[in-house]
């Protein structure tokens, strides 16, 4: 549901299919709630995220990110989780540079069974997009589409 000032953040987020994708699936199935604007995308391992995928969530609209993936020592591709951390923090160096701000990317971790983990995943990045307001991306987006149309 939008809130009042018609802001409903748009948030992506990476799943390993070993243990982040199943706690999302889990939570669906068991009916556990977690906001509905969030999307998932189902990675092998979050160690296959590279920095520009992330980058390219917010290119296409997206007010937060995050990575969920294996818990650390538990990557079923050993270190990937591991790679991926690395990627997340260098991705945040680079939102905070281009005015971004870091912080509307993360990275958390669970097991398969964890839905609530997920669930609470996807309300802390909803909830912290919505203080943010929209990605300056998206704003910046809108106005060089509202100039396209004023022109014409």
């Amino acid at each position: 549901m939008p809130e009042a000032n018609g802001f409903e953040p748009d948030i992506t987020a990476f799943a390993c299919i070993y243990c982040a994708y199943t706690a999302a699936d889990i939570a669906g199935a068991t009916h556990t709630e977690y906001p509905a604007n969030v999307k998932v995308i189902k990675l092998p391992c979050t160690g296959k995220i590279e920095t520009i995928y992330m980058l390219k969530a917010f290119e296409k609209g997206a007010d937060a990110v995050f990575v969920a993936g294996c818990t650390i020592g538990n990557c079923h591709h050993l270190e990937g989780n591991l790679r991926a951390t690395r990627r997340v923090q260098y991705a945040k160096q680079l939102l905070e540079q281009v005015g971004v701000g870091g912080e509307r990317l993360d990275i958390f971790y669970m097991s398969g069974g964890q839905a609530t983990e997920f669930a609470n995943a996807a309300t802390i990045m909803t909830e912290r997009a919505k203080k943010l307001g929209p990605s300056p991306l998206k704003v910046a987006s809108r106005q060089v589409d509202k100039e396209k149309v004023d022109k014409s």
